[in-house]
């Protein structure tokens, strides 16, 4: 096998030789060593596999971890995608996950398995920002619920990644860490607002991450760097301890997802971090079938290339034709459709946002202690609220438009759509006056609450990758993610960018 990198196949074939190599007399060499698997290779590896190899002591969580610190350190100067760090405290963590292994404790499914978190997350004993200058020293004294339950499971903490202020913008830049480069390209935005997340888990620093997305803070930076991303229905997963938390009349956009390089990881994350903690109230217990018992043949999938509000470029409506064609090759009743109560949602995502002039934005800024705010935030700051009749009538209006999307919904297992109008962001772009109706495809679906899922399905004309976007009825996430992985597995998912 030498003169080539190794393939997944490789490595965990190779883990096989690793007890009669590693045990001969006289030799000190690390289980990945002793089993042919270079350092740089297993930073490559999906949350699935290194989980699997290292519950097989094929390799040690240490050397994972010293392995994902190495690439970070590699490419997070190019990209600024990791803005907190904790890489000593991680090797002891990964020890100890070593130790416990070798005693034959209970170990959980993401054992030694290294992630960072972004930085709109509580994480105790490590600076949490929020991306905003109020917080730039603070550090929590208690995980976020999504956090306490991925250690719980084993997985083991890096860093932060960074996120704009308050997750508030499709770009990811703050005053506190300044802004996050792609890593296909760092002249582009990664996207935000999860946008540290996306590149360095594209850029293979670790295998997954948790993003939230209010808009499409998930699925954005994942379309735009390559990635997949899961994006729940609205009260699966608690937004305990989380920048922007689960109170007020916009609690329900705001979902908490996995970041990941394969459909198989998101699904593994997503069954970790869902269900009620007993402190967000929105959060609901509802059952979740494995996605693995979802047939495509025969799911009825509606398709739009061009939602009215902003045509997509020619490369984005192209991939999303190809995904349609190979959904209908494998037995998927496709039909090409647009919800038509589409065309008002700019109107009432306005009203909805501004309908107490942004007093919710001001609470935020003064809980954080922030008193001079970003660009991204400042200017929503000086507008008026809604009288109390308007509030209530545009609050009615949003419930009355879901519940008409809901009804054209009933004929259709999901939706395949672009994930945005752009192929390419560049940095700043979010700011031009008609970038806005761009991204569209995605925060209609927190208007609505509906579980989304994105993953690689093509390359643009230069050479980038580009996702196309998998919408399913509330609560359906494991369709959702079957239609996903069927993508993935036509069109090959996840690749590295250069370097």
């Amino acid at each position: 096998m030498t003169g080539r990198n190794l393939t997944r196949r490789d490595l965990i074939a190779l883990g096989a030789a690793s007890t009669a190599i590693g045990s001969l007399a006289g030799l000190r060499v690390s289980r990945a060593e002793s089993a042919g698997v270079p350092a740089t290779e297993l930073a490559r590896l999906t949350a699935t596999e290194v989980a699997a190899l290292i519950r097989e002591r094929k390799v040690s969580a240490l050397e994972v971890t010293n392995a994902c610190i190495a690439r970070i350190e590699q490419v997070n100067p190019r990209l600024n995608a990791v803005v907190s760090s904790r890489f000593d405290d991680a090797r002891r963590d990964a020890e100890r996950a070593d130790a416990d292994l070798a005693r034959g404790a209970r170990i959980g499914p993401l054992h030694g398995v290294p992630m960072t978190l972004k930085d709109s997350f509580d994480t105790a004993g490590l600076k949490s920002t929020y991306g905003t200058t109020g917080r730039a020293t603070f550090v929590p004294d208690a995980d976020a619920t999504v956090v306490a339950r991925l250690k719980a499971a084993g997985a083991i903490l890096l860093g932060k990644s960074n996120t704009p202020e308050f997750t508030w913008s499709f770009e990811t830049n703050n005053l506190v860490f300044g802004r996050t480069n792609n890593p296909w390209d760092v002249s582009l935005s990664p996207g935000g607002s999860s946008g540290g997340a996306a590149a360095i888990v594209a850029a293979q620093g670790v295998p997954f991450d948790i993003g939230t997305d209010t808009g499409g803070s998930i699925r954005v930076p994942a379309h735009f760097c390559g990635i997949a991303g899961l994006k729940p229905t609205a009260g699966r997963v608690p937004r305990t301890g989380h920048a922007v938390g689960p109170e007020g009349h916009l609690q329900s956009l705001t979902h908490v997802g996995p970041m990941a390089r394969s459909v198989a990881d998101l699904a593994l994350l997503y069954d970790i971090i869902a269900g009620s903690d007993g402190r967000d109230p929105h959060v609901v217990d509802a059952p979740r079938p494995d996605y693995r018992s979802v047939a495509v043949r025969g799911l009825r999938i509606a398709v739009h290339t061009d939602n009215g509000l902003r045509t997509p470029a020619p490369s984005i409506a192209a991939a999303v034709t190809s995904v349609a064609n190979a959904l209908q090759s494998a037995g998927a009743v496709v039909t090409a459709d647009l919800p038509p109560p589409l065309g008002e949602i700019i109107e009432i995502d306005d009203q909805i946002y501004r309908a107490d002039g942004y007093a919710w934005l001001h609470r935020l800024l003064e809980r954080a202690g922030t008193t001079e705010p970003g660009p991204d935030v400042a200017p929503y700051l000086a507008w008026e609220p809604l009288t109390p009749a308007q509030f209530s009538a545009a609050m009615e209006r949003w419930d009355t438009w879901r519940s008409r999307m809901l009804q054209w919904f009933e004929r259709y297992d999901a939706i395949v759509c672009p994930v945005t109008a752009f192929d390419e962001l560049a940095h700043g772009a979010e700011d031009a006056a008609d970038a806005y109706p761009a991204f569209t495809y995605t925060y209609a679906y927190n208007m609505t609450g509906w579980p989304a899922a994105i993953v690689r399905a093509g390359t643009s004309p230069k050479g980038r990758p580009m996702g196309v976007q998998v919408i399913g009825r509330p609560w359906q996430e494991h369709v959702v993610l079957a239609i996903a992985s069927e993508i993935e597995r036509q069109f090959g998912g996840y690749q590295a960018p250069p370097g």
